[in-house]
């Protein structure tokens, strides 16, 4: 299977993940922007306690 084989599957899924079940799909997408959000925040905690 090849890369764009691969892309075609994924993209299939995510949509049959998102019609079939919406609210679980709003939630991992919720989780994933609060992950990283979190992420940021620590980022930005650790460079401002680096000094300059």
């Amino acid at each position: 299977m090849n890369k764009k084989h691969l892309k075609v599957a994924s993209l299939a899924f995510v949509v049959w993940y998102v019609i079939s079940r919406p609210e679980g799909a709003a939630s991992l997408v919720n989780n994933a922007l609060g992950g990283l959000g979190n992420a940021a925040e620590s980022l930005s905690q650790f460079m401002s306690a680096i000094p300059s």
